[in-house]
């Protein structure tokens, strides 16, 4: 499936958005350049099979299996190799999740392998010059400054912004590596894209993370997508969606500010006003509650604190829904009996819903109307959340974040004992290797690191405010694109005020460009995922292998490779990889796996060995498209990639669990239930589930997570092995190395985390029951009063952040229209890569803005005229305008992806040679705002204020 921008996108005539074929090849010099002209020619004849001149006809063609590096969806690909050439590729016609489906992305995934624009050896800014070193030279050089610094302000000014896109061997090094350096300030893409799913789902009923798969969507009676438009971020899981339409008369509902492509295929469409997520689901929840539509066994059994959201929810009724949110009364009903009247359900959420200072309260809310509807733990329900990146989940799961160590356990001593044990180095030593001092009476080692979303006002801010030694004064951007981020005006400030910058990626990205430096600027080009192998993770937990396609081209080299090198300049090389084997510099990728199967018991990242997880992809054609389960064959009966939790040691067999919660099948086959994550009371009531249990637990209603105690108590402790027993003694389901816990509660039909209640409320938040308030920037002053943000607060992860200060200061006069951001399905992430590909580039060649017609005509200009758009803190971008009813009156929409522009200035001359990317553009987070989620610290990209101007 190739989904492109429509016709309009790419007329040639002078008020289209676009500019011609032949002016695109013209200006970006792909005519001249890298590309042969005779390769590139246009027509019937445009599309022309590849013609490797310096490979044999004759050579025996590999074909190699791996997974596509865009978004998680997973989509499996053969690539053919031939003497060590990527000659062709075809998407996986017997893979279980794309089944011969491919998008333009994936299905452009060659040129990545063999890009002429990539990185081709280290690099540093000198002068204002480019100069190649060698990689000795750099890792020297690096290693010597980051050492410097350590010893001047504290190994906590040193930031490893690490990567989406690492395998789970590499992101699992990663965090390692931050670890032994002796700092939390670590963290990755998650951040700005699901932490607040990741907070609020886990804090709800458990884990973080999506709780069926792309394929158990075929058995989906209704869907909602909200802050979701899998039509162009999802294009292959848009093909699931529409098998359910077809096979299941599935109903859709969307519900989105812009009417998008997603929402051009649903039965019906509820455009609501950016920021006001949880007032639409309080006004769902109103007629359900009203209708008494909702489960109301499922809520007694299974939920905790619904009393709770049923006041919330009295205070929403139609009237007051539509004064905030601007959905009517009818549209709200029908939204409401559609999904009450066709279950199981499934909802579905991204970007849209997460990416505000109320991400948490949001994502919360979505759980609640499944919690209602009795959707979850059942095939075709469930909380269906796509994730961005290949490997955002599996970088999330390895604990690349500011807040916890791999496998989400926090960074509380024990934490750090339990893992220092899986590194098999002592504690003492651990500890030493951070700052020992106290701020505001925490220590930087347990206290949460400095998040991505806030990496400038590390540097930026005064120190005294900061809890840490110093400020952030080196930064690693290793795989990331910092034009994801909001504010980049003070970006860039904060990119001059830094010692030094090192950027490790296969392309110099918009950070080599856009900083203003003459100097301190490293570049060190590391190898795509296709010139390395090993483990990722899809959206639905599934853990995927892949094969190595080719070497590294260029002098790239792996991540792991990398680490490697650096680790031994900064002298903790030999802790590092203690029980890893290293050849040729080289990590051992299946060392890697081994090591954090042996300490991930809290999420069953335990079972899925580098054995099993290749047998999985070799056998990939056996597993059903819809149950994911494989028929027959070498591993009958498991769950394609074995998608955690994967329960036990690798020799217990566990199957994976497709669908999380599930108490129809036993623990042994997959079930579950909700996590005893909360206690076992709460203000005088029990939190354990009451009559509802997994089938065949032999503990027929609710009980605590497992330990030695628990064991000893029911009886079963002698069920464990002499081993097990001297391992397991004070230990409990997630602290327990030789997993035998955890196969003795399995054994007699337990799930080792408890079975409680999900709650509809959380006690630790801001907001106990989630709330809507007016967003930062907000254009309705009337509903301030009613609505508020929080109050200002002197330390959310290590910093001060700004709330009522911001939102008491009107800037809607000056700032009339909404601006709101979103994906395209030509682009990815911050878009270097694939608007380095030249495939791509051509589908979509300009940087826009969305403008409904009456505000073009307001305003004063035309489709295809250049414009302005400001954001209220004064960031500015220049940019095509796409005038278009997409978008109602008083809302812009600007895709993210572009870079290579700042503030009207071109930055192509400032990439080294030969690197520029064939289309640049403004980057949209240049206009963006201050805006942060209080748990999380998720930046807030989806509503603003802006002007627009004719430039």
């Amino acid at each position: 499936m190739k989904l492109t921008k429509r016709s309009e996108s790419v007329k040639s005539n002078s008020n289209s958005l676009g500019v011609s074929r032949r002016a695109f090849m013209r200006n970006s010099a792909i005519a001249t350049g890298g590309i042969a002209a005779g390769a590139y020619t246009f027509g019937p004849s445009m599309i022309k099979k590849a013609q490797a001149e310096t490979v044999d006809p004759d050579a025996k063609v590999e074909v190699k299996r791996t997974i596509c590096s865009h978004c998680s969806v997973g989509c499996g690909v053969y690539a053919h190799v031939q003497d060590g050439v990527w000659t062709g590729q075809e998407p996986a016609f017997d893979h279980p999740f794309n089944a011969g489906g491919h998008c333009a992305k994936g299905a452009a995934l060659r040129e990545h392998g063999h890009g002429e624009r990539r990185l081709k050896y280290p690099m540093k800014l000198e002068g204002g010059k480019w100069k190649k070193l060698s990689w000795d030279q750099a890792i020297e050089e690096i290693g010597a400054k980051v050492l410097s610094i350590r010893e001047e302000s504290g190994p906590d000014s040193v930031y490893w912004l690490g990567s989406a896109k690492h395998n789970n061997e590499q992101a699992y090094l990663f965090r390692k590596m931050a670890s032994l350096w002796g700092t939390n300030n670590v963290d990755h893409q998650a951040r700005i894209c699901h932490s607040t799913t990741v907070s609020g789902v886990a804090n709800t009923w458990g884990y973080g993370a999506m709780t069926n798969s792309f394929n158990d969507m075929h058995n989906c009676k209704s869907m909602l997508f909200i802050g979701s438009n899998p039509a162009e971020a999802h294009p292959v899981a848009m093909q699931h969606i529409l098998i359910a339409k077809e096979k299941n008369q599935c109903k859709i509902v969307v519900a989105d500010p812009r009417r998008t492509r997603t929402a051009a295929k649903s039965d019906h469409y509820c455009s609501l006003r950016p920021g006001t997520d949880v007032a639409f689901i309080w006004g769902l929840l109103w007629h359900i509650f009203a209708n008494e539509w909702e489960d109301k066994q499922f809520i007694e059994q299974r939920v905790f604190g619904m009393d709770e959201i049923r006041t919330e929810v009295a205070k929403w009724p139609p009237k007051e829904v539509e004064r905030v949110t601007g959905v009517s009364e009818d549209d709200v009903y029908k939204a409401a009996k559609i999904l009450s009247e066709n279950r199981p359900g499934s909802i579905i959420w991204c970007m849209g819903g997460t990416q505000h200072t109320t991400g948490n309260n949001n994502t919360r809310a979505y759980c609640v109307l499944e919690l209602a509807l009795g959707n979850l733990g059942k095939s075709g329900g469930g909380a269906n959340i796509f994730r961005g990146h290949d490997n955002v989940q599996g970088a999330t799961d390895l604990g690349v974040l500011s807040h916890t160590l791999p496998g989400y356990y926090g960074l509380a001593d024990g934490s750090w004992k339990h893992w220092a044990k899986v590194w098999d180095l002592d504690f003492e030593w651990v500890k030493a290797r951070f700052d020992q001092n106290e701020y505001r009476g925490k220590k930087p080692m347990n206290n949460m690191g400095i998040p991505v979303s806030r990496w400038i006002d590390g540097v930026l801010e005064n120190k005294d405010n900061i809890e840490q030694n110093d400020n952030i004064r080196a930064m690693f951007y290793w795989g990331h694109a910092v034009n994801s981020q909001t504010r980049g005006v003070e970006m860039q400030k904060a990119m001059q005020k830094l010692d030094m910058m090192v950027i490790v990626d296969p392309y110099p990205t918009h950070a080599a460009v856009m900083n203003n430096r003459t100097d301190g600027v490293y570049l060190l080009p590391a190898t795509t995922q296709f010139e390395t192998h090993g483990s990722v993770t899809a959206s639905n937990r599934s853990i995927q292998w892949r094969d190595q396609v080719i070497e590294p081209l260029f002098d790239s080299k792996p991540d792991h490779e990398i680490m490697y090198l650096l680790s031994s300049k900064l002298g903790f090389a030999d802790q590092l990889f203690k029980n890893i084997t290293v050849e040729n510099n080289q990590p051992r990728i299946e060392d890697v796996t081994r090591e954090f199967n042996k300490g991930m018991w809290t999420i069953g990242y335990t079972g899925q060995s580098p054995e099993r997880l290749k047998l999985h992809q070799q056998n990939w054609h056996t597993f059903h498209k819809t149950s994911l389960e494989a028929e027959g064959g070498p591993i009958h009966g498991e769950t394609y990639g074995l998608p955690w939790p994967c329960w036990g040691t690798a020799e217990m067999k566990h199957p994976g669990t497709h669908i999380l919660y599930d108490t129809s099948k036993p623990v042994a086959q997959g079930g579950g239930n909700f996590r005893a994550r909360f206690g076992v009371e709460f203000e005088g009531q029990s939190l354990l589930a009451q009559d509802s249990y997994s089938l065949g637990c032999e503990l027929e209603d609710g009980y605590p997570e497992f330990s030695d105690k628990l064991l000893k108590q029911l009886g079963w402790w002698d069920d464990l092995t002499a081993e097990e027993k001297v391992a397991a003694e004070g230990k409990n389901w997630k602290t327990d190395l030789s997993g035998g816990i955890q196969r003795v509660a399995i054994k007699h039909g337990c799930i080792p985390f408890g079975n409680a209640k999900a709650r509809a409320i959380v006690w630790t938040f801001p907001d106990r029951v989630p709330l809507h308030r007016e967003p930062l920037y907000t254009p309705r002053r009337d509903l301030v009063t009613d609505y508020p943000t929080w109050n200002d607060s002197e330390s959310i992860y290590r910093l001060p952040t700004l709330y009522k200060s911001i939102q008491d200061q009107d800037k809607s006069a000056e700032y009339p229209i909404v601006l709101t951001s979103g994906r395209l399905v030509e682009y990815e992430g911050g878009g270097e890569e694939t608007r380095s590909n030249p495939w791509l580039a051509e589908l979509q060649q300009e940087m826009f803005v969305e403008v409904n017609p009456k505000d073009a005509n307001d305003i004063g200009f035309k489709d295809g005229d250049m414009v302005w758009v400001e954001g209220a803190e004064k960031g500015r971008i220049k940019v095509k305008a796409m005038v278009t009813p997409r978008v109602k009156p008083g809302l812009a929409f600007i895709p993210f992806h572009f870079g290579g522009r700042f503030e009207g200035e071109d930055l192509r001359p400032k990439y080294p040679e030969g690197t520029q990317p064939y289309v640049v553009g403004e980057a949209a987070n240049t206009a963006t705002t201050y805006g942060y989620d209080p748990v999380t610290q998720m930046q807030e990209t989806k509503v603003t204020l802006c002007n627009i101007t004719k430039a």
